[in-house]
């Protein structure tokens, strides 16, 4: 760090991200990215949309928005869009925990304490129980006037899900407060609390391109709420970035959302994958959480897991881990093609052998 950083910010650590290496042909299973490529119709979306590169995108993004409401059965006034789940939540944090504080889980997205930092804003972990599901009853016990909420659900990096009954107990126990449901990998499990922004006013859904639909490298998400908090986080867009978006990623956005077929059968197979490599896993001594993700949670008893993902990356094969005490040996492997998750489990099997 630079001698001109303002002294605030030279005790904060950063987000660290899933690496991008360069220098060997690997299978990344570190990123949960999608094994897939968009639809055709994104990329033509994409070539059409560069011939007007040379104007600024509509700040409003009206046919994004209209596009994400109709999907959901809601109104343009309950849309709201980001370059990403991240920009969007960035914004969230500044605009509604900065007063009342927020809770989490102790094990979750890495970002939401880093945003907690960053912006000043008091935060308080909430333990996960010994299976890493959540308690909600941690959440709806709160005081009222207490801290906001925000929960990934399903949770990162353990890919559990919450269920639709504790969500909305959530939800509903303080009105008063800000709930957050940051549904990066909803695609993956069986529900999503977006329905719910017609009963509550006080819910945020927040959901992302970059897994289900293929666009990690676009950049695009939007997030589901009342009218009112739209117009609070529209605010903060425009007081921030008004052409947040391109147009090549509205463009894709939107012709994401007419190729819902493909979408479908895209999520269908990593779903499948995921069982599939779920239970190989289990038969060569994994311990293996039930994701409802695009990524799998495993552990391997009494193997250090730090020396596992080493071996494997000697092997040319990348995945996540994390080195926080309570998870230091469990891996993150985010499913690819049913040949790359084939050859991941032949070297654990090769690597357990030595």
């Amino acid at each position: 760090m630079s001698k001109f950083l303002a002294g605030f910010y030279q005790g904060l650590s950063a987000y660290v991200p899933g690496e991008q290496p360069r220098d060997r042909k690997y299978i990344k299973l570190n990123t949960n990215e999608s094994p897939y490529p968009p639809s055709p119709k994104v990329t033509a979306a994409i070539a059409e949309r560069t011939a007007d590169m040379n104007l600024y995108p509509d700040p409003e993004y009206k046919s994004f928005r209209e596009k994400a409401a109709a999907y959901h059965g809601v109104g343009i006034e309950n849309i709201s869009v980001g370059g990403g789940s991240d920009e969007l939540l960035d914004w969230i944090f500044r605009a509604f925990f900065q007063d009342r504080g927020v809770i989490f889980p102790d094990v979750t997205y890495g970002f939401y304490k880093v945003w907690a930092a960053l912006y000043g804003i008091k935060y308080r972990e909430i333990p996960l129980k010994d299976d890493f599901t959540i308690d909600a009853a941690d959440y709806t016990r709160a005081e009222k006037g207490g801290p906001c909420v925000v929960l990934a659900d399903p949770n990162a990096p353990t890919g559990i899900a919450a269920g639709r009954e504790a969500i909305e107990s959530i939800v509903a126990a303080d009105p008063d407060r800000v709930v957050v449901i940051d549904e990066a990998y909803a695609d993956f499990s069986t529900y999503t609390s977006a329905p719910l922004i017609k009963k509550y006013d006080n819910l945020i859904v927040v959901r992302t391109f970059s897994k289900s639909r293929s666009f990690a490298g676009g950049r695009a998400g939007y997030c589901l709420s009342s009218p009112e908090i739209i117009k609070d986080i529209e605010f903060m867009r425009f007081s921030t970035n008004p052409f947040n978006l391109s147009r090549m990623a509205c463009a894709a956005a939107e012709a994401s959302f007419d190729d819902d077929d493909y979408f479908r059968a895209r999520v269908a197979d990593v779903v499948r994958v995921r069982d599939g490599f779920s239970d190989e896993l289990r038969k060569l001594g994994f311990e293996v959480t039930e994701s409802s993700s695009n990524f799998v949670f495993a552990r391997f008893p009494g193997k250090n897991g730090k020396e596992l993902a080493a071996s494997l990356r000697e092997r040319g094969i990348l995945i996540r881990r994390f080195d926080s005490e309570r998870i230091k040996d469990h891996l993150r492997i985010t499913v690819g093609t049913a040949e790359q998750m084939s050859t991941l489990v032949d070297a654990l099997a090769d690597i357990l052998k030595g």
